[in-house]
């Protein structure tokens, strides 16, 4: 950000405070724990607990984002992110080493 830039109002953030819905929110969320999740499975990072929940709350919000008019198109996507981290997942957890008993 140049340092130039002045910064908004309270006016214009509010503004643009009206212009954002929950659904917004949910889906950039929904996107970013995803992304989260993808690279939580990955062997330089891994951490099947977070990959675990980001799958159970792309799973759980679902409903709720078609509930809200969200577009098919988007919750298409977020289904299909689902659908690829828990087929990642699947596989890391192939990979593990049993544990010891």
């Amino acid at each position: 950000m140049a340092e130039d830039a002045p910064l908004p109002s309270e006016e214009e953030l509010r503004e643009a405070l009206g212009k954002v819905g929950v659904a917004d929110i949910l889906v950039n969320a929904l996107s970013a724990a995803a992304s989260i999740g993808f690279h939580r499975v990955s062997a330089e990072a891994r951490d099947l607990e977070q990959v675990r929940l980001a799958i159970e709350s792309l799973r759980a919000l679902d409903p709720v984002l078609r509930e809200a008019g969200v577009g098919e198109a988007i919750v298409r996507d977020l289904e299909q992110a689902r659908t690829n981290l828990q087929l990642a997942y699947a596989k890391a957890v192939a990979e593990e080493p049993p544990a010891d008993e």
